[in-house]
C-alpha cells in the first residue's frame, strides 16, 4: 500500500515504537509513582523521559509544563473550557479543526462570544486578527490547516495576541513532529499536540503545553483523583503536571511515544521538514499539470506543511478516494476532514477535497504513483 494518509495518522511507526508496545507492559506494566518497587519505577522512569522529550522538542522552559493527554482533542477541549467564562471573547478562524470549533460552540452557548477571523488564500488576515483580538481573553489558531496544509504566522499572532491582553492557544495538530517549533520563540502560551501524528507515537498519545502566562489557578482540570502526589489532602494539588494527570495514564502508550521522540531527536525535525517539503512540491507541480484537477494548497510554497487537497472535475471526492484505494492501492483522506468551515472557507463544501499527506517515510516513487494515478482517473470522467 502507499500509505498518503499521515494528516489523520502517520503510519507505518519507527520500529521502536512496536518494540515497545509489545514489551513494556512485560517490564515495567505497573502504577508509575504509586509504590516503591523496581516495576513502578520503571514506568515512572519512562513517563519523565518522554515528558523530558517532548519538553525538549518544543524548548519549553521545564518538562513540569507538559501536561499528557489522550491527543490533541482532549488537550483544546482542557485549554477551551477551562480558561474561557461566560462574557469572555475568544477570536479564531474559519480554518479550525472541529476539535476547535466544538469546544468554542460549547463554551459560546454558555455566555462567550466567539470571533471567526476570514483568511486569505487559506493563510490568516492579520489586520482582522488584530481587529479580534481587542477584549479577547483567547486566541485559538491552528498551526497549519488540516485540510489545505496552509501555515499560519504564530510568532506575528502571539504579538498580536499579548498587545491584546489574550492568550495564545495553538493547534499544532499538523506540524509537530514535521516543523521545527520553539514555543519560546514563538511566544505560544497554549499548544496541543498529539502523539499519533507528525510524533510517530501510538493513538491515544498527545501533550498540552501550558506557557509561564498561563493562569493555571484558573484553569480547571477536567478530572480530579489520585496523583501519587499530595496524597495526604482532599483536593486536587495545584503543581504541574500534577493539577492536570488524575488516574493512571496510559503508560505504555506514553512509553512508545517517548520512543518516538527519540526515533525523531536521531533523525531531526529539520530533515523531516526537508524531506516532506520536496514531497509536497513534487505532488503539487505533478497534480498541476493535470486537466481537469484542481489543487488546493497554500498561495507561498513556504507557507505548506505536508497536507494538500484536490478535486477532479465530474468526480465526487468520496469516489475519486474509493478508485485510488481500490484500484490502485493509495490510502488517502476524503470529505470534510472534520474542519466543514475551513471547507466553505475553500469552496469545496459539502462534498470536500481528496486530501494527499505524504509523511516521514514516503517516497518520491510514491507520489509518482498517486500522481498517475489521479490523472489516470481525471481522465476518465465518473459514470
Amino acid at each position: 500500500m502507499i500509505y498518503l494518509d499521515n494528516a489523520a495518522t502517520t503510519w507505518p511507526k519507527p520500529e521502536a515504537v512496536y518494540e515497545t508496545l509489545g514489551s513494556f507492559l512485560r517490564t515495567a506494566g505497573a502504577n508509575p509513582g504509586r509504590a516503591g518497587h523496581r516495576m513502578a519505577a520503571d514506568a515512572a522512569s519512562a513517563i519523565a523521559a518522554c515528558r523530558l522529550r517532548m519538553a525538549r522538542l518544543l524548548n519549553a522552559p521545564s518538562p513540569e509544563r507538559i501536561i499528557f493527554t489522550s491527543g490533541a482533542t482532549e488537550g483544546l477541549n482542557l485549554a477551551i473550557s477551562g480558561l474561557v467564562r461566560p462574557g469572555d471573547r475568544v477570536a479564531t478562524t474559519t480554518m479550525e479543526h472541529n476539535s476547535v470549533a466544538r469546544p468554542l460552540r460549547s463554551v459560546e452557548e454558555r455566555g462567550a462570544e466567539v470571533r471567526k477571523i476570514g483568511v486569505k488564500g487559506g493563510v490568516l488576515d492579520l489586520d482582522a486578527l488584530q481587529e479580534a483580538a481587542a477584549g479577547s481573553r483567547l486566541l485559538a489558531i491552528t498551526h497549519a490547516s488540516n485540510v489545505n496544509g496552509a501555515v499560519q504566522p504564530i510568532a506575528e499572532c502571539a504579538t498580536i495576541a499579548h498587545e491584546a491582553g489574550a492568550l495564545l492557544l495553538v493547534d499544532a495538530s499538523q506540524t509537530a513532529g514535521t516543523m521545527p517549533i520553539d514555543v519560546q520563540a514563538l511566544n505560544v502560551d497554549v499548544l496541543a499536540i498529539p502523539g499519533h501524528k507528525g510524533l510517530l507515537g501510538p493513538p491515544g498519545t498527545g501533550a498540552l503545553y501550558l506557557g509561564p502566562r498561563v493562569p493555571v489557578d484558573q484553569l480547571q482540570p477536567s478530572r480530579s483523583g489520585g496523583t501519587g502526589f499530595r496524597s495526604e489532602e482532599d483536593r486536587q494539588p495545584d503543581e504541574l503536571p500534577y493539577r492536570y494527570e488524575s488516574g493512571t495514564g496510559n503508560t505504555v502508550g506514553i512509553a512508545a511515544l517517548g520512543a518516538a521522540l527519540e526515533y525523531l531527536e536521531r533523525r531531526g525535525v529539520s530533515d523531516i521538514t526537508r524531506h516532506e517539503s520536496g514531497l509536497v512540491g513534487r505532488l503539487i507541480a505533478g497534480l498541476a499539470e493535470i486537466e481537469g484537477v484542481t489543487v488546493y494548497g497554500a498561495e507561498n510554497a513556504a507557507d505548506q506543511a505536508a497536507v494538500i487537497s484536490l478535486t477532479v472535475e465530474g468526480w465526487q471526492p468520496s469516489d475519486v478516494g474509493a478508485v485510488l484505494d481500490q484500484s490502485f492501492d493509495i490510502a488517502c483522506r476524503t470529505g470534510l476532514h472534520c474542519a466543514p468551515d475551513a471547507c466553505r472557507t475553500l469552496g469545496v463544501y459539502p462534498g470536500g477535497t481528496v486530501r494527499l499527506s505524504p509523511g516521514p517515510f514516503s517516497s518520491e516513487d510514491d507520489i509518482d504513483v498517486a500522481i498517475a494515478a489521479v490523472a489516470e482517473i481525471a481522465s476518465s470522467p465518473f459514470r
